[in-house]
């Protein structure tokens, strides 16, 4: 959400106090509100095959709940009691959808026609590149601040939503320096070198002035990106041939740490 919206949903919250065993929500009713917790301790309840609810866990002055039936229009998946007196917050269920949901929405068209301005991406349909957009997570980066450093193990692919990157790896012939490969801008991707080849990082990328960068996690990109897994490993040869350029050496990129 942005700064707007966020102040549109904390301006429509409502406070609900509760006392002890109090049923804030129950199993099987219809979603009305969506509640983040104050203050207090709730107990999660859950009931499946006519036996008796079962604890599967507590909030303990944190955390929220009661978004899943009012974004999926469902029942309640859970009963919570209140173990003691508290405070919640609550956002009521058509300014949760209005807003929420919304979000969501323009989340996804944003990225879907971000996602076909890049090049690797085309051989995506228009369902995956759909499926895709809605795993992406937007993270930003200060001027300087590391996406990744080489010698890390890999969690995630990045594709370059705007700003420059710098991407760098140790000189193979004196550790003590760094040498500079290239820049990327918005389009660019990296980091799935080390997803493919389950090894770590083999360079460092780091942010040129303000960055933002469209995140997927590794499992999300083992699960979604299968058709574009041709196009990455055919790039393992020219990413060797920079080493070989830079180095001298034909040290395999996918050995590089």
């Amino acid at each position: 959400l942005d700064a707007e919206q966020l102040q549109e949903i904390l301006d429509a919250m409502f406070e609900r106090k509760v006392v002890a065993d109090e049923h804030v929500i129950d199993q099987g009713d219809d979603g009305d509100n969506f509640y983040v917790v104050d203050s207090g301790v709730y107990d999660i309840l859950v009931a499946s095959g006519g036996e008796p609810a079962k604890n599967v866990g507590s909030y303990d002055n944190s955390g929220s709940f009661g978004e899943l039936a009012l974004m999926y229009n469902t029942p309640r998946a859970a009963t919570i009691i209140s173990k003691e007196d508290g405070v919640l917050w609550a956002l009521d269920r058509v300014t949760f959808r209005r807003i929420v949901l919304q979000n969501a929405f323009n989340k996804r068209r944003m990225y879907e026609s971000f996602l076909e301005t890049v090049p690797m991406l085309q051989s995506l349909d228009n369902y995956e590149r759909m499926v895709l957009a809605d795993a992406l997570e937007s993270k930003h980066f200060s001027d300087g601040q590391c996406i990744i450093k080489q010698g890390d193990e890999a969690d995630a692919f990045y594709i370059m939503e705007k700003g420059t990157a710098r991407i760098s790896m140790t000189d193979i012939n004196d550790s003590s320096k760094e040498v500079e490969l290239t820049t990327v801008a918005k389009g660019a991707y990296f980091g799935e070198l080390a997803l493919v080849t389950h090894k770590p990082r083999a360079a460092s990328v780091c942010a040129v002035g303000d960055v933002s960068c469209a995140i997927l996690d590794v499992e999300a990109f083992e699960r979604l990106l299968g058709p574009c897994m041709d196009i990455m490993k055919r790039n393992f040869e020219h990413y060797e041939k920079q080493l070989v350029d830079l180095f001298g050496s034909s040290l395999a990129v996918t050995d590089a740490k």
